[in-house]
């Protein structure tokens, strides 16, 4: 059976949650996320095509930059604004969509990570409206991807 992450039903327009259970330590986890170098490898979207610029491993107020791919190419900027180590990291972009990771220890090797997408504050309401219908599944596959990942 093919794995898969739990999409949660929020009840909020342009809120979405997905989670997923990996057996792994919260910390591990942290730090894989904490590298920008790493999310294109667990991207589910397909749209991260690599790291521009930016820190090795993220910190509050870090600024670090993406490779894009959404039908064209183009860079996109992020800021971590939310950073509490082997628990949650959350960054936006000039929109102010925000992507969070929150990590639930549920043992020393197992850890609940719950991914967030929230663009209820984005600056241009028309960009995330109802096009933006897909983003779960995307997060579901990221979660896969990062199990894998840290798994392997």
């Amino acid at each position: 059976m093919k794995e898969r992450a739990q999409i949660l039903e929020t009840g909020i327009p342009l809120f979405y949650k997905v989670q997923l259970e990996i057996d792994a330590p919260a910390q591990i986890i942290f730090d894989f996320l904490a590298h920008p170098k790493n999310h294109p490898l667990m991207d589910g979207s397909g749209m991260v095509k690599g790291e521009f610029k930016g820190p090795d491993r993220l910190f509050l107020g870090a600024k670090f930059g993406m490779k894009m791919r959404l039908g064209i190419p183009y860079l996109i900027t992020n800021q971590v604004i939310e950073y509490q180590e082997g628990k949650s990291i959350a960054w936006q972009h000039l929109l102010h969509n925000v992507w969070r990771y929150e990590l639930v220890e549920i043992s020393p090797n197992k850890t609940l990570v719950i991914e967030s997408w929230d663009g209820r504050k984005a600056r241009s309401k028309w960009w995330v409206s109802d096009s933006y219908k897909w983003v779960p599944k995307a997060m579901a596959k990221t979660l896969v991807n990062l199990k894998g990942l840290i798994s392997a």
